[in-house]
């Protein structure tokens, strides 16, 4: 089954709205979301690899994770959990930083706001709003191949969701 995938830019209002069907219930893809174990399984395009550090997801808590590169480059990025609806939604501010989780100096910062909706059969809508606070993020993000990456990255979803690894 094709799963609805929409990716909606606003340069001028500074968002980008992203929709994605799965063919899962609702607990299922809430935890791929937020188990730290399940998540290094499917952020991050593959070559890439995602090794999380602090996972602490309460409200103010925060998700410290780096990016690895093939070559074994580490692109750590801090986000910082700003709301939470157990099983219905979260937000969280994020931003690049070093391995302890200090801001890189002068760099972007966005607002995510996730919500997840169980669909007919019995599967689940995840809806996005990214919120960026400099138009030249946006542009960056959206030129920099986000959509891409976004797609690979929920296509393994895909496939997890689909194996046995997420047990409830």
């Amino acid at each position: 089954m094709t799963n609805s995938f929409v990716f909606e830019p606003n340069l001028a209002a500074k968002k980008i709205h992203i929709a994605r069907e799965f063919n899962a219930p609702i607990e299922k893809v809430w935890k791929a979301f937020t188990d730290p174990d399940v998540l290094e399984k499917w952020v991050g395009p593959k070559p890439y690899t995602a090794v999380t550090k602090i996972m602490d997801f309460t409200v103010g808590g925060i998700w410290l994770y780096a990016m690895i590169s093939p070559e074994g480059q580490k692109h750590w990025v801090y986000a910082k959990f700003t709301a939470i609806e157990n099983g219905r939604s979260f937000s969280s501010m994020g931003m690049f930083c070093d391995n302890d989780g200090n801001p890189v100096s002068a760099g972007p910062k966005s607002y995510r706001d996730t919500k997840f909706s169980s669909i007919d059969g019995n599967r689940t809508t995840v809806d996005m709003v990214i919120t960026f606070e400099e138009e030249s993020t946006i542009k960056m993000f959206v030129d920099g191949g986000f959509k891409e990456g976004t797609t690979i990255t929920f296509n393994q979803l895909d496939e997890l969701l689909a194996s046995e690894y997420i047990q409830l």
